[in-house]
């Protein structure tokens, strides 16, 4: 994340990382202020056993796209509302407008569990644990929409889809 205040929202991509049996490193990398620790980062991720980043930032949010111009690693781009943000149309879409060549995965405004999903569903591509508990993990979520539309049902309300 390219700052610490970004944090409440990066935490989800790492808790939903963690219960997917993701391992994920979680640190700041700041575009502006550390541009130096930014390359090496980007550059030594692959070597250092890495196949997905996600990278959150607010405002001018360049770190998503500059990570991506210097690794050949997917790169996801987590828009972050931050406090200096024009209700975080910058973010998004200076993570979103990549010029081709350097793409950068975007997911929604303070999306970062999104990021972690998306993050898992890549490396489930190879892994097929990972690749099990996302199929899991979607499997629960349909439960969860069913137990809803029965809960409505019960509630008495009429056509309700079954």
């Amino acid at each position: 994340m390219g700052s610490d205040s970004d944090l409440s929202i990066m935490q989800d991509a790492a808790d939903i990382l963690q219960d997917l049996g993701v391992a994920y490193e979680l640190t700041v990398v700041s575009a502006h202020r550390t541009p130096l620790r930014m390359i090496e980062y980007a550059q030594k991720a692959k070597a250092r056993g890495l196949k997905v980043i996600i990278a959150g930032a607010g405002g001018a949010a360049h770190l998503p796209g500059m990570v991506a111009s210097i690794t050949s690693l997917p790169v996801i781009g987590v828009p972050v509302k931050s406090s200096n943000s024009i209700d975080g149309w910058d973010s998004v879409l200076s993570i979103l407008q990549m010029p081709n060549g350097v793409p950068v995965a975007t997911v929604a405004l303070n999306a970062a569990k999104n990021a972690g999903i998306l993050a898992a569903q890549i490396i489930g591509t190879a892994n097929e644990t990972v690749g099990n508990k996302v199929a899991a993990y979607k499997e629960d979520l349909e439960k969860e929409v069913l137990v809803k539309v029965s809960n409505l049902k019960a509630k008495g309300h009429p056509n309700t889809f079954d």
